[in-house]
């Protein structure tokens, strides 16, 4: 396999008369998000993968690396890098280092096969501290997260007091293999902004920007999506593109082909600055695994109600439902009760406590009939978050002050390679992986934080 693609020139810059530069510009950094699809899971046919013939990974790969380096992007984040082959291990880690990179590799837990690599330039990032984190639950994911601080040269005027350090996580989630599978991706979601906020209260850091890498296998209409909004983060591709949170521009672009054949864009750079607004996080986190519930709520209610015990009718019709059924139904919704792989039992009654707003131990909906029961249910479980207002979208450019003390970022550029998946198309000569690669270009700037 040749490498033309990886020669392609990425899109030029936006000219410097609309990069807005002014005293707060401090100058740029970029990143590169990539699935790069492991030989062990590409298949060639039915019965053979690519990691038995070690040319054509050999050659894919090379690809890759010729196009990252053509890049030159300051943080390099990848998925499915085959941490279990020690000569691609080596080629990535000699090639990189020599490009002046520093790398991170981690393997999945439970000997997958797989795992991430990151990598950051030297010139742009000093690492002050590595983290791993392992969910340890049925999906074996992991996640990295980078403590750095950014190799800027300010005049000793403007360098006085400003912050600059950040943070930097590269993580793949659980593959939503049907709807059950919505609430351990919300979960490894959580843990990851839990874990960064321990981090920051146990090592006194103070407020700093947060990138956010990877394949999120969910596109913009999940509760995924909606959680990370609710948590102040935005997607750095949709601010470059203006587009909105809307269902109309949920499908604009596309970044996966995936093994059923569909195309999706699942591939993200979130961003947060330290002065974004965000809800607290047990309200958001409860709001989003609410919404998963009311999503299946609707799904049975099409399908039949007698699937659901909740909704299970006798000669004697339920007036209400009691804690031990509500528990019963989150199994049954596939929410088990599980330290790892579930609900702990303080985060079904925290659930609980959500919807029996008057505190009287059951939901009573005597005066409904059946249809309206269900009806009922649903709103029951999604009145919270309609109650409260969404999270309105707005551009990154964060509020500036001659006083600022903390670097941010700004979404300056987006794009996705090939360029075809921008228009939502995936073109049949594209080899590289089965996804799409994202690369952002960020200008650093002063900013305020409350």
């Amino acid at each position: 396999m040749g490498c033309s693609e990886a020669a392609m020139d990425a899109p030029d810059s936006l000219d410097q008369e609309e990069q807005h530069l002014n005293a707060n510009h401090l100058g740029d950094i970029s990143c590169t998000t990539f699935n790069i699809l492991a030989p062990i899971y590409k298949r060639l046919n039915s019965e053979r993968r690519e990691s038995d013939f070690r040319e054509y990974w050999l050659s894919r790969n090379e690809c890759i690396l010729e196009r990252l380096l053509h890049l030159k992007s300051s943080i390099i984040c990848l998925q499915e890098f085959w941490v279990g082959n020690e000569e691609l291990v080596g080629m990535y880690e000699k090639r990189l280092t020599d490009a002046g990179y520093v790398t991170y590799k981690l393997a999945r837990t439970n000997n997958r096969g797989d795992g991430l690599l990151t990598a950051v330039h030297q010139n742009h990032f000093q690492v002050l501290n590595y983290k791993e984190l392992l969910f340890n639950d049925f999906g074996d994911r992991v996640a990295q997260i980078l403590h750095v601080k950014l190799v800027v040269h300010f005049s000793q005027k403007r360098s006085v007091d400003i912050e600059k350090e950040a943070l930097i996580v590269n993580t793949h989630l659980l593959f939503p293999h049907n709807s059950s599978f919505c609430f351990p991706r919300l979960q490894q979601v959580y843990k990851i902004l839990q874990y960064i906020r321990s981090y920051c209260e146990e090592c006194q850091i103070p407020p700093v920007p947060i990138i956010l890498c990877g394949d999120w296998n969910g596109s913009k209409k999940g509760h995924v999506y909606k959680f990370l909004r609710s948590q102040g983060f935005v997607s750095s591709y949709d601010i470059a593109h203006h587009y909105t949170d809307s269902d109309e521009d949920a499908h604009k672009w596309v970044s996966h082909l995936n093994h059923r054949g569909n195309l999706c864009g699942v591939d993200f750079i979130w961003l947060y600055n330290p002065n974004n607004h965000r809800k607290p996080m047990n309200q958001s986190f409860m709001e989003a695994v609410l919404g998963n519930i009311k999503s299946h709520l609707f799904k049975v209610s099409i399908e039949g109600t007698e699937s659901l015990h909740l909704l299970k009718t006798s000669q004697k019709v339920r007036s209400y439902i009691t804690y031990s059924q509500f528990s019963q139904t989150l199994t049954e919704l596939g929410i088990p009760s599980h330290p790892l792989y579930g609900c702990s039992i303080e985060e079904i009654k925290a659930l609980w406590d959500h919807v029996d707003t008057d505190r009287d131990g059951v939901i009573d909906f005597s005066h409904l009939d059946q249809s309206q029961r269900t009806l009922n249910l649903h709103q029951l479980f999604w009145q919270r978050e309609e109650d409260s207002e969404e999270p309105a979208w707005r551009e990154t450019l964060p509020n500036i002050s001659n006083n600022a003390t903390t670097i941010g970022f700004n979404v300056k550029n987006a794009f996705l390679f090939p360029p075809e998946v921008e228009r939502g198309i995936w073109p049949e000569n594209y080899s590289l992986s089965d996804h799409a690669h994202l690369t952002v270009e960020f200008s650093l700037v002063r900013l305020q934080c409350y």
